[in-house]
């Protein structure tokens, strides 16, 4: 397929889901803040066989653990963000590694029936790869929570080698969301005083070459975009070169639909909604619910977000178009860990997501574990 006509594809296919999101965005929008309530799904019922707590109707399995053989690769160690994209009648699965020196990223590909064909990775000697985001165009963003950490553009296909992104910056990435709509990649950054970003590239598709905004705060919920004067600073860092700039205790995870990017801060346990057209940013949950310790976050074409733990009681919560916020299910015996990489298959049947360091609590070792949950996911 030719370049041109699968990004109008893609751009197709983008226009359906800020269909449903943008009634997300409506109901988002009428609520103070989403507040604990029924899950739709139902309540968690006894952990199964795999550990996991699940609603009637739903079942897990685990893909992968760490420094265990899937699909003829070695699994890496504390696996973090990851994404589904499809591949022919079968789906892929990248995930990061947030290990330092040696982190990078991997795929498992998965066949039509759901059964595992390979496992390979896309990128290797880097540091610390936490979360990051998919593209339109089906690559995957890696982002390295270091100090002039970098984004890496990598291809979840395995064909192409990774590519370092500079211009998006050089600080402690953690998230990336791609907003078609208005042709940008938003950016958090894992600090205490951390700043939120937009990333407008000169070529929409083209990562290499652009302007970075800081989000900067205006009058109450109001914001505006302010240019970052030198992204790849050595000495002065992105965060401290706009006096304006708002900040976030500990952003996380990040994900665009219909109009407003979600975002989190562990800090704070807060998820926020930027709404694009209004310009505003405001607290979409402000903790005092089921959901603790926010982390990565993700969601469906229904409308709905699912947001991960860290720490916590390792569970994964939806936030309904409703605002109502629930527990979805609960990964019991891993005290010393968070739930990391939540992805839907493109058919949105499975979840996909890891706890980085399962049961032992060891980020270096053995202990990481990635799961598969599936059932009646509204979508």
């Amino acid at each position: 397929m030719h370049r041109r006509t699968f990004l109008r594809s893609v751009t197709a296919g983008a226009s359906a889901v800020a269909f449903s999101g943008a009634l997300w965005h409506e109901a988002a929008a009428a609520l103070p803040a989403a507040t604990a309530a029924e899950s739709p799904y139902g309540p968690l019922l006894a952990a199964d066989a795999n550990g996991v707590a699940l609603p009637s109707g739903f079942s897990s399995r685990v893909v992968a653990r760490s420094l265990r053989s899937v699909g003829g690769s070695l699994w890496h160690s504390a696996p973090d963000g990851g994404a589904c994209y499809p591949d022919g009648a079968g789906w892929i699965y990248v995930s990061n590694s947030e290990l330092p020196l040696v982190g990078g990223a991997s795929s498992i590909r998965f066949r039509a029936d759901g059964s595992v064909d390979r496992a390979y990775r896309i990128l290797s000697g880097t540091n610390l790869n936490c979360a990051g985001g998919a593209t339109p165009w089906h690559t995957w963003l890696s982002c390295e929570e270091i100090y002039r950490g970098r984004v890496f553009e990598t291809d979840p296909y395995g064909n192409r080698s990774a590519v370092a992104r500079h211009a998006m910056g050089r600080f402690k990435h953690e998230a990336a969301a791609c907003d078609p709509d208005h042709r940008v990649v938003y950016l958090t950054e894992d600090e205490e005083d951390g700043c939120f970003y937009r990333f407008t590239p000169d070529v929409w598709g083209d990562l290499s070459r652009g302007r970075l905004d800081v989000l900067c705060a205006k009058g109450g919920d109001a914001v505006e975009w302010r240019p970052v004067p030198n992204p790849s600073a050595p000495l002065t860092q992105t965060r401290h070169q706009v006096d304006a700039a708002r900040h976030f205790d500990g952003g996380e995870g990040c994900h665009y639909a219909g109009g407003v990017c979600y975002f989190t801060a562990k800090g704070d346990k807060k998820v926020w909604a930027y709404h694009t057209a209004s310009q505003t940013v405001t607290a979409l949950y402000g903790g005092g619910g089921t959901l603790d310790g926010v982390d990565n976050i993700t969601g469906t074409t229904a409308g709905d977000l699912y947001v991960a733990e860290d720490g916590g009681n390792m569970e994964i919560n939806i936030i309904t178009r409703d605002g109502a916020v629930a527990p979805v299910l609960r990964i019991e015996g891993h005290p010393e860990s968070e739930i990391t990489g939540p992805a839907f298959s493109p058919d949105g049947s499975r979840l996909y997501f890891s706890s980085q360091r399962g049961s032992s609590g060891e980020t270096t070792g053995s202990g990481g574990v990635t799961y598969e949950v599936r059932g009646p996911f509204r979508h």
